[in-house]
This record gives C-alpha cells, structure tokens and sequence, in this order.
C-alpha cells in the first residue's frame, strides 16, 4: 500500500495518448518510451520478421497481420517518480471512434508527425477533438533519419493546421544519410545521431555543448551552416515557452528525432514527465469532480472482448476520476444501480497484466466482467454520478450480417452483442420480422476486422451482406406518445442497438429529410452519449 496521501498520488500521474495518421510511427515511439522506462528490455517492430517480436501494443491476431493497430491500447510504467499511463491509439480513420473515446479519457497527447508526410487528414480530425477539450499537445516530426521535408516547412505546416503556436525544443542538423542529429535548444548542446535499433543506449550518448561549438562544423560540415541560421532564426521569430499557454492548448513544444532508432525519444518522455499536467477536475452532470476528493470515481471509456483467447474474457478499462481504488472495495454502476466488488483487476503492459491492489487518480485499470460494465459506466463508492463526452457517433456504412451455419446463430449473436458493447461495431436489430442484424461502421475495414473477429473468437463464419440503408439517426422526443406512434408507423425503418436506443434507419439524405418534416416533435441525432443515455 502506497505510504504518500491521495493529493500526493495523484501528483505524480500522467495519463496520456499517443495520436497520428496511420503509418507515422505512433506505435514505434510507444515502444522505445516503453524501453526507455525499462518496462520491456527489447523493443518490437510492427513490421516485424517472422521470428522476431510484434509490438507490444499490437497484441490482436489481425494487427500482427496487417502492421497496423485496431484496437487502443493501453500501458503502465513508472519514469523518475511519475507514474505513466500511456495509451497507444489506432490511427486508421476507420477506428477513429475508439481513438475519439480514449481522448476522453487522458490528460495530454502525444502527437506524431511523419516529417516526409508532414500533418495528414486523420491528424487533423483528432487534433480537432483535442482541441474541443483544450487537450494539452507535445509533437514529435519523426523519420528525421530519411529524406524529409525542410524542417521549417513541417514547422509552419504544424502551426497552420494546429492554430497554435510550435515552440521547438530541438531542432535537426541535417536529415537522412547525412542527419547528424538534433540541437538541444534549451540546453544549447548537441546530441549525436548513432544509428541503433531495438536496444536502449547508454547513458553516456555524445554531445557537442554550445551553437557555436566549431567541433559540430568540423564534424557535419554540409549540414551545420543552415542547421545553425535556422536555429538563429527560431531563437528570433519563435514564443518563448510559456507553461500554462501549453496547458491551455496555444502552444505546443516541438521535438525533432527517428523513433526507430531510438533517436529523440528521451527527451520526449522527459518533456511529458516535466510539463504535462497531472489528472484534473472531471465536470458530470450532477457536479465537478476534483481528482484529490477522497472517495473514488472512475468512468468506463473502453471494453474489449477476448484479450485473452482461452479465457473468452471482457476487461472494462476504468479511468480512475478521483479518489483511491482498493481491490475489493464495494463499488456502484450509477446506470444499473448494481453494487460489484471486483477482486482481478489489472494494470495492463498491453497484453500483459498485473493484479493490482490500489489505484489512483489518473490510473488506467482494467475489471474483467461479463457483461456488467458497458462503455460509460460510472463507478463510485455510493453516489450517483453521470460524466459527460463519450460520444458514439452515427455510422455511415452499413451491411446485414447472416450466420453461414444455422445452428451457430446463438454464438452469432452473443459474438456481435459483446463487440457492440466493446464499441468495435455498432450493431443494430431490425424491428421489421425476419430482418438480419445490421452492422453499422464508421470505416469499411471496422466489417472486415468484426468478421475476422467472429470467425477467430467465437468460431463463427459470418456472411456480410449489402443493407439498403445509408444513414441512422437516434430518435427521441419530449412527448412519449409522439414517439410511441412515430415508431409504430415507421416500424420497418426502425431498429434498436446494444443499450435498445431506437434509431431510425434511412436510405437516402432525402428521406431522412421528408420524415423530418412530417414529424416536426421527434428529435433525430447524429451522436450518442454512452452513459446514461444521454443524446446530443
């Protein structure tokens, strides 16, 4: 048990999201922050050869297959007295959803760019829900060790698109072959670029101190001269680093390196320990909930199914909002009113788990459960408490889904009830008789990763088949007659999803427009609040 009081706990934590467009790096830098806090020894690819390691953020089947994350994920270790929850988010837009639901559920991001690329649509959008929360950002313009674009480009492009102000940290003296490595700007030295994969280095890494050092112009002779005028130049032109400008969202601290070669890594990890904030108030509906209150709270932002194959299991990954967790303490849902008191629950290295006997604000843990806990369930010690911006956003895409075996539907619908809760799909259920179920995506690869999902974890073979709807809407209004008679006249558009919200199903924007009209009292939404069942 923890010796420090709960103010002092909650002190140390830093609860943070790594964010990019696929294919930046996002998971390679989880892996040396991994490594550099000496929670793992050696660091995994995403690309890995067939006998070397996957990420350890990449744990499902079909990650490994395709190199990219599906699923958040989520890893906790301990770096120079801080306690770090550091959560790993898919990139793909198609699993944009998940990622939008872990933002809610951290303090500060961790933004990579692919310094070739420069800032990419997916980006953009997850900047944009950061931005709605005033999320704290640092970057890291990664792949220095390649053929870029000028730094000052990616620079100007970050604070166009970001709409706030980049204060580099460090800064690249040359890039692919001839990168020497970054300038330290605050410290005023140089730390040299070795090339070296998976391994942590020493302690002892070469520096050169001082800009006007003429061993860096000896060494890097190509390079040095505009390294140096652009460095001049920010020192010039840029904002000095103002702290709270950061917590508040306007200013952004810029780090340069090559995550793959564990390049740059360090001083990202430094800069999160120094100037992200620790866990901060939480506003519900009823009243704002300070992290240092004794009694604890905490939200379900994620439940995943099946993290361990052989177990058929569902972990509910629990946002501690204030107070301390004990293991066995007597806990209330505030939607179902059900009292638990669970005894496994875990920290996560991703797949890997710990039992864990306390908690704190700030902390990530898991409850294993079977179907108790849904995707924003409050816990707390007796109130009743509802916290707001878990969104569920209305799918876009739609396909009927069928068992191939008759004799298998059961498991078919166990299988899409457990992945509707986990928020992987959003499943619906056709008033109309004889209707299939309906699977409702952001992305088309969410169908592809459900029906790989089915077959793997449930030994299900599904069929997916085109739907004729185009749009949903959820439907609610202030008369409940209103609504009882709009849903009995439009019955075969209707269809309930996995907390039976009714949402009305439609083919065409113009449809959706005429029962609009014809039914001036019923309120159609584009987006779901999980807890409580809260519409926007």
């Amino acid at each position: 048990m923890s010796q420090l009081s709960i103010p002092e706990e909650v002190a140390r934590r830093r609860t943070f999201a790594i964010i990019s467009h696929p294919d930046a790096g996002k998971t390679t830098l989880t892996e040396k922050i991994l490594l550099f806090a000496g929670a793992i020894q050696i660091a995994g690819s995403v690309k890995a050869r067939k006998a070397s390691r996957h990420a350890a953020s990449d744990w499902m089947e079909i990650e490994k297959q395709r190199g990219i994350s599906v699923a958040s994920s989520v890893m906790q270790m301990e770096y120079q007295d801080c306690v770090i929850n550091l959560l790993d988010t898919p990139g793909h837009q198609d699993f944009s959803e998940d990622t939008y639901r872990v933002l809610t559920a951290v303090d500060a991001a961790l933004m990579v760019i692919d310094a070739a690329n420069g800032v990419e649509p997916q980006t953009i959008r997850l900047l944009e829900v950061c931005r709605a929360r005033n999320t704290p950002i640092i970057t890291f313009i990664n792949k220095l060790d390649r053929e870029v674009q000028p730094p000052l480009d990616v620079l100007a492009e970050v604070e166009s698109h970001l709409g706030m102000d980049a204060v580099p940290f460090s800064w690249p003296v040359g890039m692919g072959r001839s990168f020497g490595g970054v300038f330290d700007i605050p410290n005023d030295r140089m730390r040299l670029f070795k090339s070296g994969q998976a391994r942590r280095g020493s302690d002892a890494d070469d520096f050169i101190d001082g800009l006007d050092n003429p061993e860096i112009a000896k060494r890097f002779p190509d390079t040095y001269a505009q390294a140096r005028e652009e460095i001049e130049l920010i020192k010039e032109a840029a904002p000095a680093f103002d702290h709270q400008a950061f917590l508040e969202g306007r200013q952004t601290p810029v780090f340069f390196g090559s995550a793959i070669n564990n390049f740059g890594v360090q001083e990202v990890l430094e800069a999160l320990v120094r100037y992200a904030p620790p866990p901060g108030p939480r506003p519900a509906t009823e009243r704002v909930v300070q992290p240092d209150e004794p009694k604890f709270t905490g939200v379900v932002f994620k439940v995943q199914a099946n993290m361990d194959p052989a177990h058929r299991d569902r972990v509910a990954f629990v946002r501690v909002s204030s107070g301390r967790f004990t293991r066995g303490m007597r806990l209330k849902v505030s939607r179902s009113k059900k009292e638990i008191r669970p005894n496994n629950v875990v920290s996560f290295l991703s797949q890997r788990r710990e039992l864990v006997d306390e908690a704190f604000a700030g902390d990530v843990i898991g409850i294993p459960n079977h179907g108790v806990l849904h995707l924003g369930d409050v816990l707390t010690e007796s109130e009743t408490l509802h916290f707001k911006g878990l969104p569920f956003f209305a799918p876009e895409l739609f396909q009927a889904v069928e068992v191939a075996d008759p004799l298998r539907t059961k498991q078919l619908r166990i299988g899409l009830t457990q992945l509707g809760e986990e928020g992987a799909i959003q499943v619906f259920r056709p008033v109309a008789a004889g209707g299939a179920m309906l699977l409702g995506a952001v992305g088309a690869l969410q169908f592809e990763v459900v029906a790989h999902r089915l077959q793997s974890e449930y030994g299900v073979a599904a069929r997916m088949m085109p739907s004729r709807f185009t749009l949903a809407r959820w439907v609610t209004s202030d008369d409940p007659k209103v609504l009882r008679l709009f849903l009995e006249a439009n019955a075969a558009q209707i269809a309930y999803d996995v907390v039976e919200a009714a949402a009305y199903l439609a083919s065409s924007p113009a449809q959706l427009r005429v029962v609009q009209e014809r039914y001036p009292a019923v309120q159609f939404h584009t987006m779901r609040e999980h807890g409580g069942m809260v519409f926007d």
